[in-house]
């Protein structure tokens, strides 16, 4: 048994909450707003916490930023219907336990909030012991909605203010370096994020890329160079397609990986780096290591925190998002002003199993984008494989026929805001959550689509 906090201003949600903790057999408090949480933390003892961001007077991301503190040690769950990943990201770098979206699964949140109260449990434990002893202890945009993503996002929010290297997997075109940069941008380092792709240069350039090398240290080296562990100094160094790197490199990679030092090439001087190191492939490490293709110390050295992209045919329900954040980025960079997808041009991108992810997905509909003679894009400008089995609805399309259905990027958007609306029965504060959109937005967009 377990005294639960519900941080929540939807009160039939919280009810629903309470009854099911209830359930579990767990004592249950209710907070409708931020000042009622204050009080009943300052006033019981409490096990957990289930957090809501949106609140009457405030917002709970701050509430958890406030309570954060190695002396309270309460396990904070953040419960919210927003779509926002990087809120995701930025309530675990603020210390929340974990994050769950709503509409939520009751066994994920049971299995949740159990494993909390076992650390909890066992934090308490180890700090008596510790007081007992008298000891001291001191305590890139990615676009997506699917709980692949969402889990990404959560690890990213855990370990980016760390230095541990991070090894991220994953096929051709996943978006490992925009995964990179997101932790990048959230460790708070002052420092550049420099990367580099290890399978585009040869192994003596890539040697002299990455350490530098002095003045006649070879052939054609007629200046000292500061390599990629100089620059990123107090920054980040992103090594894209490492398992492509030679075994001597792995080797002069794992001394500075254990050491923090190196020397450049041709040179004798020791040099030392803080950086640090976010490494990427597409390959299968464990397999070159049997294969005597890949140090197995270094696998172990890199692989801290490791983090997995899965292709984009296993998170399908992102399509619309990414399909939507891509055309926007090539209209602002292509000067293209595409505004619709056929129907038939969406039935085959859904069909479709995508083998290049989303650098294909990117490139194809740039290549549709530029090519496009009026501002939809149709199936015929996709040029996907002819063979791709597509299941049509005949009642939206008829391919032999001179007239398409189209769907517009606004024709979207009102049918995703009304559907929210129904769904939260017209709550518009819930709405704006989960749309991650303003009141004053939200009621400007019921206007434009009449909306009642």
């Amino acid at each position: 048994m377990a005294n639960i906090l519900i941080i929540e201003d939807d009160k039939v949600f919280s009810e629903l909450l309470v009854m099911h903790l209830e359930e579990q057999d767990h004592n249950a408090y209710i907070a409708y707003s931020l000042e009622q949480a204050r009080e009943i933390i300052h006033t019981k003892a409490i096990d957990a916490i289930l957090l809501d961001n949106q609140l009457p007077d405030g917002l709970g991301i701050d509430l958890l930023k406030e309570i954060a503190e190695p002396s309270f040690q309460v396990p904070v769950i953040m419960i919210t219907g927003v779509s926002d990943n990087t809120l995701a990201i930025e309530a675990m770098r603020s210390g929340a336990y974990d994050f769950i979206r709503k509409p939520m699964d009751k066994v994920e949140l049971d299995i949740t909030l159990n494993n909390a109260l076992k650390t909890h449990r066992l934090s308490r434990q180890i700090t008596a012991i510790i007081e007992g002893d008298d000891y001291q202890i001191n305590v890139g945009q990615i676009v997506g909605n699917s709980p692949a993503i969402l889990d990404i996002c959560k690890t990213i929010g855990s370990v980016a203010s760390s230095n541990a290297p991070v090894l991220i997997t994953g096929e051709s075109g996943t978006g490992k370096e925009v995964v990179a940069r997101a932790l990048h941008n959230h460790s708070g380092r002052s420092g550049l994020f420099l990367p580099i792709n290890c399978s585009a240069l040869a192994e003596n350039l890539l040697e002299s890329e990455l350490f530098g090398h002095d003045k006649g240290s070879f052939t054609g080296a007629i200046a000292h160079k500061a390599g990629k562990f100089e620059l990123a100094v107090d920054g980040t160094l992103f090594l894209d397609e490492v398992g492509e790197m030679s075994t001597a490199l792995q080797a002069k990679l794992l001394r500075v990986l254990q050491e923090g030092s190196f020397e450049r090439v041709g040179g004798i001087q020791t040099l030392h780096t803080n950086t640090r190191i976010i490494a990427a492939t597409n390959r299968n490490l464990k397999e070159m290591i049997q294969e005597g293709n890949f140090r197995e110390d270094l696998y172990y050295r890199l692989n801290v925190v490791h983090t997995h992209i899965p292709p984009l045919r296993d998170r399908m329900d992102d399509l619309p998002l990414l399909t939507e954040h891509l055309l926007v980025k090539i209209n602002n960079k292509q000067h293209t002003k595409v505004k619709y997808l056929a129907e038939n041009a969406w039935q085959h991108m859904k069909a479709y199993q995508w083998p290049g992810n989303i650098r294909e997905l990117e490139n194809i509909l740039t290549r549709a984008s530029v090519l496009a003679r009026t501002d939809t894009i149709t199936a015929d400008l996709l040029a996907l494989p002819q063979d791709t089995d597509i299941a049509l609805d005949k009642t939206q399309i008829n391919v032999n026929s001179n007239t398409v259905s189209l769907i517009s990027l606004d024709d979207l958007e009102q049918e995703h805001i009304k559907s929210i609306l129904e769904h939260t029965h017209w709550h518009k504060g819930k709405t704006c959550e989960i749309l991650g959109i303003s009141r004053p937005a939200l009621d400007r967009k019921i206007a434009k689509y009449n909306l009642s």
